[in-house]
């Protein structure tokens, strides 16, 4: 098992009211308080001190946020961009399918750091859909964002769903 399918294996076992601290969080730093510290502490730090191979604290610190917000079903290979290419053929008229395409690029332009809320609106139209997603690949991927190859995968994926649906 990865570190990163360990951290999602703890996020996934989270008592409702941890979940409930993690919400209020949302769109926060992780200094912003000292008992969401203390909880991302206890769930980050052991894997990291495990592992050099933890997902990077940021990107660890918004998708503990985003689990808590939207507890998908953790489904291996049901990524994100071809589950939101899922979701956007179901729009049904012609505009609202642009919009939902352009939502999804300006998603692909943002840096890590000002991401958060776009893939709060991804999880929120997964959820509608089917509600699943693939966690560790998300996770894997947010720490690896900056790479233009990342963001250029995610398109492809879009794009090959939407021709095949």
């Amino acid at each position: 098992m990865t570190a990163t399918e360990r951290y999602i294996d703890i996020l996934t076992q989270l008592k409702s009211g941890d979940l409930g601290l993690l919400r209020a969080h949302s769109g926060q730093g992780l200094d912003n308080s000292v008992d969401g510290f203390d909880l991302f502490a206890g769930l980050w730090w052991p894997l990291r001190e495990r592992s050099e191979r933890a997902p990077r604290r940021e990107v660890a610190w918004m998708i503990a946020k985003l689990y808590a917000f939207r507890p998908l079903l953790h489904q291996p290979d049901a990524t994100l961009a071809p589950q939101l290419s899922r979701c956007r053929a179901h729009e049904g008229q012609e505009r609202k399918r642009e919009r939902f395409r352009q939502k999804f690029d300006e998603m692909l332009s943002l840096p890590l750091d000002r991401i958060e809320a776009s893939l709060g609106w991804a999880l929120r139209k997964i959820a509608s859909y089917d509600g699943k997603v693939d966690w560790v690949r998300l996770t894997d991927d947010l720490s690896i964002w900056e790479r233009e190859t990342t963001r250029a995968r995610w398109a492809e994926q879009f794009i090959d769903t939407s021709e095949r649906t």
